[in-house]
């Protein structure tokens, strides 16, 4: 019996997971993604987690980058967010929602009653298999996570996120130097070589 087409691209991904190095080592590490060692790079180059920061991780199943975060924030908070059911993490609280819904937003402002250190956001679109609608759809959500984050970020406070180069990449860093003072963009060693995916990462809020 022939095997089906999904099926052959499920054994690829497999295959292809078990030869990452990143994949591995996070099993080893006992990390919940490969993800985790993008925001290690990210944090060694740019150095925004600190003991004391208080950070809200926007689209963070399955918890990678949240576990990061909680073995070094030791006397902070953190908040980490998602559509999809995390499991529980020490020093970490959880909200099942959908970032984009106006009550989500309140539900933030409320946990932490004050303003962020640091905003993170590894969220990405579901993919359609159109890399170019997939590109647009996740820039949005950049787009809207660089909105509210010049809303709940301290003066000084850094925000990192997922974006895609190719279509809207210039109006999302547009948006986000009219709200920064300094806009960066860093590509993990962790990141696939294949993947279009850069991070960004501002710092300073601009007084509009």
């Amino acid at each position: 019996m022939k095997k089906s087409k999904k099926s052959k691209k499920s054994n690829r991904w497999r295959i292809k997971q078990h030869r990452d190095q990143f994949f591995k080592k996070s099993k080893t590490l006992g990390y919940r993604s490969r993800s985790a060692f993008k925001l290690v790079e990210l944090n060694k180059k740019y150095r925004f987690i600190k003991k004391n920061t208080r950070l809200l991780d926007i689209g963070a199943y399955p918890g990678g980058w949240s576990q990061v975060s909680s073995k070094i924030i030791t006397v902070g908070k953190i908040l980490s967010l998602d559509i999809k059911k995390m499991d529980q993490l020490k020093g970490v609280s959880f909200l099942q929602c959908d970032f984009l819904e106006k009550n989500t937003k309140e539900k933030i402002f409320n946990f932490f009653k004050g303003k962020l250190d640091v905003v993170l956001s590894d969220m990405a679109a579901n993919t359609t298999g159109n890399k170019a609608l997939d590109c647009i759809r996740t820039n949005e959500l950049c787009a809207n996570v660089v909105e509210f984050a010049s809303n709940i970020l301290k003066p000084k406070g850094v925000l990192v996120s997922k974006l895609f180069m190719g279509e809207d990449f210039l109006e999302v860093k547009s948006l986000a130097k009219s709200r920064f003072e300094k806009v960066q963009f860093f590509k993990p060693e962790s990141s696939r070589n294949e993947s279009k995916e850069t991070y960004l990462h501002c710092s300073t809020l601009k007084t509009l």
